[in-house]
């Protein structure tokens, strides 16, 4: 089975015969160990150092459709080579552009994500108010939001729904949250450990859902609830909504309150808090873990992994785009 393969340590990255050899290089440029990842066992690459690799290679993981995602030092997501999109179609791009210029459809699907992102996050809430946390009065701000999701015509409006909904959900983190403060959302830089999680996890979500939807017919640039903009694949900030209270959320409150995770394991720099490269590695693996539990699916009536659930939301989307079937956004049931 191919899984993700992540690099942490700057390095070469090259091809030998039908296997990918990555060199790691340290700061005086003397080379270091080496590591072999059989070809086939690749589904993409996340790479978190500097990664030094030629147009052959790239070539090479074009023609077996391998794609990779790069993080700069300071953890931002900077971009991803994907290989030629060869399950595009004419058909869907048109269908796809249509629901996007069309005001009633493109506001039927934005609605959609904001009403799965708000359901698993309240599933998250009353997971920690049965086990002793007092929640009920964000439970109760957030269910009001979540009730004029239906009502809205306008994106702008929509957006501000999910901002006050999301505002709720983070006053909640120091109530669920031992031995941390998150004291309010900050990104640019995040300026304390419970951001710096945060913004990390939600680019490995990002970067997840954009590698989903590039084995879909859809193209990643169009998009329903982000405005679509040059250089980025918002379609897949719109399907991350969905799963970032159920893969990163969710990963953050365990790391931390089971203390896999730690003060001693931040990088304070002045007014930016990130991960050291143990702490990264910790959450990347709790992360993954994650990613291939399974769960029993109703309709389906097999077990399939969290991950597959992003994938299969991909479809769900594409089926609605073409008109084929409503879409219905995942929510956990159990």
């Amino acid at each position: 089975m191919k899984k993700t393969y992540y690099l942490f340590n700057a390095g070469r990255l090259s091809r030998k015969d039908n296997t990918l050899k990555f060199t790691a290089i340290d700061q005086d440029g003397v080379e270091g160990s080496i590591r072999y990842i059989p070809i086939e066992s690749v589904s993409d690459l996340f790479c978190f150092g500097a990664l030094d690799a030629n147009a052959s290679l790239f070539n090479f993981l074009g023609k077996q459709q391998i794609a990779v995602h790069f993080f700069d030092f300071y953890e931002h997501y900077t971009g991803s080579f994907l290989p030629k999109e060869y399950l595009l179609a004419g058909k869907m791009q048109i269908e796809q552009t249509r629901h996007y210029i069309s005001k009633g459809k493109r506001i039927v699907i934005a609605s959609k994500f904001i009403e799965g992102a708000s359901a698993n996050i309240l599933k998250n809430l009353r997971y920690y108010q049965s086990r002793g946390k007092d929640l009920q009065s964000i439970i109760e701000s957030i269910e009001k939001f979540s009730g004029q999701i239906k009502s809205v015509v306008e994106i702008d409006e929509l957006m501000g729904i999910e901002g006050n909904i999301r505002q709720k959900y983070y006053e909640s983190f120091d109530l669920i949250i031992n031995d941390f403060s998150m004291g309010g959302r900050s990104k640019q830089p995040p300026s304390n450990e419970i951001n710096s999680l945060i913004s990390f996890g939600n680019m490995m979500c990002y970067s997840l859902c954009l590698g989903q939807i590039y084995h879909t017919q859809m193209n990643p640039t169009i998009s329903f609830l982000h405005e679509p903009g040059f250089r980025r694949f918002s379609l897949a900030l719109d399907l991350s909504e969905i799963f970032k209270p159920i893969l990163v959320d969710r990963v953050i409150f365990k790391v931390l309150n089971k203390r896999e995770i730690q003060a001693k394991d931040f990088d304070f720099q002045g007014n930016k808090v990130l991960l050291k490269d143990a702490s990264r590695k910790i959450f990347v693996r709790a992360f993954e873990e994650r990613l291939n539990e399974t769960i029993r699916h109703r309709s389906l009536n097999r077990n399939v992994s969290y991950k597959h659930l992003v994938k299969l939301e991909c479809y769900k989307l594409t089926k609605h785009i073409l008109g084929m079937e409503e879409y219905k956004p995942f929510k956990i049931w159990w």
